[in-house]
């Protein structure tokens, strides 16, 4: 069985204009340069409301296989949604998620409500770790 999110051409740039509230499209649209540029990846749409960037494949033991994005972002209205794939284990970066600023920790997922509150810098670090763990164990495309 394969994830039905799947990557659409859906510009992210049309996507982040229509995202309510203000403060949330705010931050998408400096999380989507920032992104392009800490990665090097194009953005691409996932779905109706995620922003990723690269793609790697996935098969679990169950058998479930699929594609997914490397790492993204989903602007919520609770929250910037920021995904460093896949499920990745933030109990090994105490150090950096300590200097990261105000943020949540969810499986693959940090949970920021403002993105003034973080340090952009330590979340390129995460971003590289989270990256280089997926090059690492998976079959990764950089497009």
């Amino acid at each position: 069985m394969a994830n039905k999110t799947k990557a659409s051409e859906q510009s992210p740039l049309d996507y982040i204009a229509t995202v309510e509230p203000e403060r949330r499209r705010t931050d998408a649209e400096i999380l989507l340069p920032w992104f392009e540029k800490t990665t090097g990846l194009p953005a691409v749409m996932w779905g109706a409301s995620t922003v990723g960037f690269g793609r790697y494949c996935y098969k679990y033991e169950s058998g479930r296989e699929g594609e997914w994005f490397m790492v993204g972002f989903a602007p919520r209205k609770a929250n910037m949604s920021i995904h460093i794939m896949p499920g990745y284990q933030f109990e090994k970066m105490p150090d950096a998620l300590s200097r990261l600023g105000k943020h949540k920790v969810g499986k693959g997922c940090l949970y920021v409500t403002r993105l003034d509150a973080i340090d952009l810098d330590v979340l390129g670090e995460i971003v590289d770790a989270g990256l280089a763990n997926l090059r690492e164990n998976y079959v990764t495309f950089d497009r």
